[in-house]
C-alpha cells in the first residue's frame, strides 16, 4: 500500500480497511487479521494499525472478542450505509471535478450513464483496443 504524506496513515488505513470491509474482501463475520500481521504486510507500526482498527471498532465496522481478537461486523445495514457513504464520496469528487471543468450537469451524469454501461460490457476493454 502507498501512503500518502499528506494525511495520517492511521486515517488512510481506516479507509483502506473500510474498503475492504464494503468490498467483502474482508466479509461479515471474519476474523479480521492480528494487528502484529497487518503492520508486517503494510511495513507500518503495530500501533499505527491498532489505532486504525480501534477507531473501526468505534464506527462500528467490527468487534473485538478479548481474547478471539476482532471481527468484522454482522451487521449488513452498517456495511450498507458504509458503502453509500464511500460511492458519496466519490461522487462528491466527480462532481467538484466536473464543476471544476465547467461541465453541465446534463454531460456530467450523461457520462456516468455512459461510463456505467461500458463497464457493464466484458468486452469494453477489448473492443476499444482492437477498435
Amino acid at each position: 500500500m502507498d501512503f500518502d504524506t499528506s494525511s495520517p496513515i492511521w486515517i488512510q488505513l481506516v479507509t483502506e480497511f473500510s474498503r475492504r470491509v464494503a468490498t467483502a474482501e474482508w466479509a461479515a463475520g471474519v476474523r479480521i487479521p492480528g494487528v502484529r500481521e497487518l503492520a508486517l504486510q503494510l511495513g507500518v507500526n503495530p500501533n499505527t494499525v491498532q489505532r486504525a482498527l480501534t477507531e473501526m471498532e468505534r464506527d462500528g465496522l467490527c468487534r473485538s472478542e478479548r481474547t478471539a481478537g476482532r471481527f468484522v461486523t454482522d451487521d449488513g445495514r452498517r456495511v450498507s450505509r458504509l458503502r453509500r457513504e464511500l460511492a458519496a464520496g466519490a461522487a462528491d469528487d466527480y462532481i467538484r471535478i466536473s464543476r471544476g471543468l465547467r461541465m453541465e450537469r446534463d454531460d456530467a451524469t450523461a457520462l456516468v450513464d455512459e461510463r456505467w454501461n461500458e463497464n457493464d460490457n466484458p468486452n469494453h476493454d477489448r473492443s476499444r483496443a482492437e477498435g
